[in-house]
């Protein structure tokens, strides 16, 4: 077996690291307001669907 001639340091380890990330599929995030929804479906929030409001959504102060 082979053996590393030298330890691996932390920057280096932790650089080729850096791609492994956790990815959601099929979210989208709102136009209009910012949330995250699923594509193809009207807001909740906002009650808007491709730029046009559709539902009237009631806002709580």
């Amino acid at each position: 077996m082979a053996v590393p001639f030298r330890r691996t340091s932390k920057t280096s380890k932790r650089l080729r690291r850096t791609h492994y990330k956790l990815h959601i599929d099929g979210v989208c995030v709102c136009e209009h307001c910012g949330a995250i929804v699923k594509p193809h479906t009207v807001c909740k929030k906002c009650g808007y669907y491709d730029g046009k409001q559709v539902l009237n959504v009631k806002t709580s102060k």
